[in-house]
């Protein structure tokens, strides 16, 4: 029969005393039904069209048919009541035609109430017990049977009546509701009970469940008759809306000399004539018993409640209404006035109230004026910070560094955070005028050092000139009271004068990185921002606009429309008349530079990659390709130019910047994609050496490699076109 399971009574019958299956109900071959045989169904059966054709579970999940029903239930042995009804909810669920019958809770119904029957398939009463409960049992006005029981439904919430409706069902009309007879009996009686006792009830419930966590702040002041100076003394007044208590808290200044407590005044209703109206302990209650016979029926009285309250003993308190802003009110003894109050209390007022006008009452004393600190002058002893730091507290610290900016600016890979530039001094001593120096300025803590470029038969020994350390500036007094100034790095820029100690130098070059991160710092450098050069030059030369194109048309004579660095910088001289220096010329002829190509081929330029590599001992050409593959989301073999910038300075390799980027350039295409691969390979020296190579001429600004810096691209030619139509438009 396969895995389907039948009632025994469906299929089993009895032919001469012997069980087989001859039912009516007895399935073909595989559990399918005969020819001509109709099965009953053991689910409810829904009509087709009507919903999705997802599983009863799923398109009827948490969706109950909930209908009104009662029983009568017999009471044996009680001569108050011969039977009880009790009413009670069944629940059928459409996903499994499961049923639920729970019993709502009657207080002191004395019945042990709630769920009756526990949720599951109810199969029907003899003689079709073998069946179960569907959806197609259930009406209003009818009645089911239930393990015996007898219920009669009676009607059924809205959602049911949609429910059945669509499924073709016509609903009968509702059945009253009848009431139990003993219930009903038993409410006429508690109804015409009066209490045996005095009882009067006070709720206060209300109040605390509205106004629960409600409270009024306003701000007050006293002046106390007994302080010395008669200074007023500063109070935070409290009203809570829950129970009308209030609680004062006083405000304790700083150094004051008054102890400190925790409560002005603890929490309690404040009676408005205090300390004049206080009354004996008893005196004041919440009800008035009277003894009706005193003592003459023995030692033994009856008291009934006085509604009247015609002893009652009154006493006035604060509320709600008694405080506002200007008002003085009395706390026992101490007249206290209100001056302001915070913003929840004034919304609170307008709303109830009405009250618009919160116009606060000055009751602070001005500040007195505050005293300015005096730092006396620089000693002489130690620097100028650590001496300031003892003038800031009696137990001096050292002076804080700005460990940020140290993290931030500090070497990170090949990004050294160093400016580095080209000086000479200016003197008219015939030795020091040839002497070099290199200044570098590092990023993590304003700190210059200096070193001289050792040359022979000089007589100049050279190395280093200035010990690590920030400089002053010059022309400040010494022993003064406010901290010196130092060199930053905006005051250093090529064609710039500064003096260290005495020592006046020029600022002639600077390398390569110094001129990039000048550039990609413009924000913070004025001579390297190009925006502000060319506004400044526009101002200069925009009344000569056709002068200017004519000069630079003579420059140009063979028409290539470029001319040469030191042309450009001729004529700007000539045309700035001192507004610009050399640094703002060189900005310009960067930016509209026509920057060469290196001389030297694909070959050469691996041959001497790949001695730096070797003797950095760089090896991890495997997992560089690893990471670049895995950035290749595309598979393509192709990455964009800066990506693979970006994970080869990760990988920390050891080549500069400038380098690197001439590398990538030599794999890369028109649309800025590099094949890695071959990069890759032609980086690893261990498997694809490249025989030894002759050393690369790349012309340098100056015939020493002063900055130990990778070569700078040289400025030789400048594309003027570029420069005049920024300044002055395209010329039609």
């Amino acid at each position: 029969i396969g895995k389907e399971k039948f009632h025994k009574s469906q299929l089993w019958g009895y032919c001469n005393n012997v069980a087989m299956l001859v039912g009516e109900d007895k399935p073909g071959i595989g559990g399918e039904p005969l020819p001509g045989q109709k099965l009953k169904p053991k689910y409810s059966v829904f009509p087709e069209g009507m919903g999705s054709n997802a599983p009863a579970w799923v398109a009827f999940d948490k969706q109950v048919l909930s209908f009104d029903a009662y029983f009568e239930e017999e009471v044996p042995d009680k001569n108050q009541e011969l039977y009880r009804i009790r009413h009670c909810k069944i629940y059928f669920y459409l996903e499994d035609d499961t049923i639920q019958v729970i019993e709502p809770q009657v207080k002191n119904s004395g019945i042990a109430q709630g769920t009756i029957v526990r949720r599951h398939r109810i199969p029907l009463p003899p003689p079709h017990e073998d069946q179960f409960y569907t959806v197609d049992h259930f009406n209003i006005n009818i009645e089911i049977i239930i393990y015996a029981r007898r219920y009669k439904i009676i009607d059924c919430d809205q959602f049911t009546k949609n429910f059945l409706r669509k499924m073709g069902v016509r609903l009968n009309p509702p059945a009253g509701r009848p009431d139990d007879p003993y219930t009903k009996e038993r409410q006429k009686i508690l109804d015409s009970m009066t209490p045996l006792r005095p009882y009067e009830r006070i709720d206060t419930l209300k109040q605390f469940l509205e106004h629960s966590g409600h409270v009024l702040r306003f701000f007050c002041v006293w002046d106390d008759p007994k302080s010395m100076f008669h200074d007023p003394r500063e109070l935070v007044l409290r009203y809570y809306l829950s129970d009308d208590t209030i609680d004062i808290k006083e405000v304790i200044p700083v150094n004051s000399g008054q102890d400190a407590v925790p409560l002005f005044l603890r929490r309690d209703k404040l009676p408005k004539h205090a300390p004049t109206g206080l009354y004996q302990p008893g005196t004041i209650t919440s009800r008035t018993i009277l003894n009706v016979f005193g003592n003459l029926v023995g030692n033994r009285g009856r008291y009934i409640l006085d509604n009247r309250k015609t002893g009652a003993v009154h006493q006035e308190f604060y509320t709600d209404s008694d405080l506002k802003i200007g008002a003085v009110i009395n706390v026992w003894g101490r007249k206290i006035i209100l001056c302001d109050c915070d913003e929840f209390t004034r919304e609170y007022y307008r709303t109830k109230y009405g009250i618009e006008d919160f116009t606060p009452v000055p009751y602070k004393a001005p500040p007195p004026p505050k005293t300015e600190k005096t730092i006396p002058p620089y000693t002489g002893f130690g620097s100028e910070e650590d001496s300031l730091c003892s003038c800031m507290s009696l137990l001096p610290k050292p002076p804080q560094k700005d460990f940020k900016k140290f993290m931030e600016k500090d070497r990170s890979a090949m990004e050294s955070n160093i400016l580095r530039f080209l000086a000479k001094l200016i003197t008219d001593s015939p030795i020091d005028k040839d002497r070099k120096f290199l200044i570098s300025y590092f990023l993590s803590d304003d700190t210059i050092s200096v070193f001289e470029h050792r040359e022979r038969n000089t007589g100049i020994r050279g190395g280093k000139f200035l010990e690590r350390g920030r400089i002053k500036k010059p022309g400040q007094e010494l022993f003064k009271s406010k901290p010196s100034e130092y060199f930053k790095a905006q005051n250093l820029f090529v064609g710039a004068r500064v003096c260290f100690h005495g020592h006046n130098f020029l600022l002639v070059d600077a390398d390569e990185y110094t001129f990039n991160y000048m550039e990609k710092h413009a924000n913070e450098f004025s001579m390297a921002d190009i925006g502000v050069i060319l506004k400044k030059l526009k101002d200069i030369a925009g009344p000569h606009s056709q002068e200017i194109r004519e000069v630079f048309a003579a420059a140009d004579a063979e028409h290539t429309k470029v001319i040469e660095y030191d042309s450009f910088r001729n004529l700007m001289v000539s045309i700035a008349d001192g507004a610009f220096s050399e640094h703002e010329i060189m900005t310009l002829g960067r930016y509209y530079s026509v920057r060469d190509e290196y001389e030297m081929d694909l070959t050469s330029l691996l041959a001497v990659t790949q001695e730096q590599l070797k003797k950095k001992n760089f090896e991890n050409f495997e997992q560089l390709f690893a990471v670049l593959l895995y950035n290749d989301r595309e598979k393509c073999g192709m990455l964009p130019h800066e990506r693979c910038r970006t994970i080869c300075k990760s990988f920390k390799l050891p080549l500069a910047n400038d380098d690197l980027q001439a590398l990538l350039t030599m794999f890369e295409d028109d649309c800025k994609q590099v094949e890695y691969k071959k990069f890759v390979d032609g980086l690893n020296w261990r498997k694809n050496q490249i025989p030894a190579f002759q050393t690369i001429k790349v012309p340098l600004k100056n015939e020493d490699d002063w900055s130990r810096q990778p070569p700078s691209l040289p400025v030789k030619r400048i594309k003027y076109l570029s420069l005049l139509d920024d300044l002055f438009g395209k010329e039609e």
